[in-house]
């Protein structure tokens, strides 16, 4: 494995919510943990794997925000009416699409009305594409995550309002 590509693996899991990652290939095995001070980096090789000798950078992952109970400015009202909505996790990681091709509208959208089996997203995992159903009636109120961006399993991606 080259020093580019590690480099951009630890891009990558420094930008995700990923605490843990394990690569293993041909006798090659990368082993990435997150810590509160940056991305620490173990490599065990088999022998007839040759090391190269260059150094990788780590950067220390930023402070994840941590939301407040009651924004300023909002009644308690509105923060309590954000808690009753449904949340429509991602079933896996992957990359988030709100519409089946480039050129075409998204699924859904703010203020959308959606039903069980509605598709309200595709999720790419591994070059297959996975149609998202909302799991429940109602009305779309936000999305959460943007075109093309990475998410997580149990990320959520929509905010709906049942009925």
């Amino acid at each position: 494995m080259k020093v580019q590509e590690i480099r951009e693996i630890i891009k990558l899991v420094d930008q995700s919510n990923i605490s843990e990652f394990v690569y293993e290939n041909e006798g090659t095995k990368i082993k990435l943990k997150k810590t509160e001070t940056g991305t620490a980096i173990q490599q065990a090789a088999s022998p007839n794997v040759v090391q190269n000798n260059a150094a990788v950078e780590v950067k220390p992952a930023a402070a994840p925000a941590v939301p407040q109970a009651i924004e300023p400015g909002k009644p308690a009202a509105a923060v309590t009416e954000r808690e009753n909505l449904h949340k429509i996790t991602s079933p896996m990681v992957g990359t988030f699409y709100q519409s089946p091709a480039p050129d075409s509208p998204a699924y859904v959208k703010a203020g959308s009305k959606v039903t069980k089996d509605s598709i309200v997203c595709i999720v790419e995992a591994m070059k297959l594409f996975n149609e998202i159903e909302a799991e429940v009636s109602g009305e779309i109120v936000e999305v959460l995550v943007k075109e093309g961006q990475l998410v997580e399993y149990g990320q959520p991606l929509f905010l709906v309002k049942p009925e």
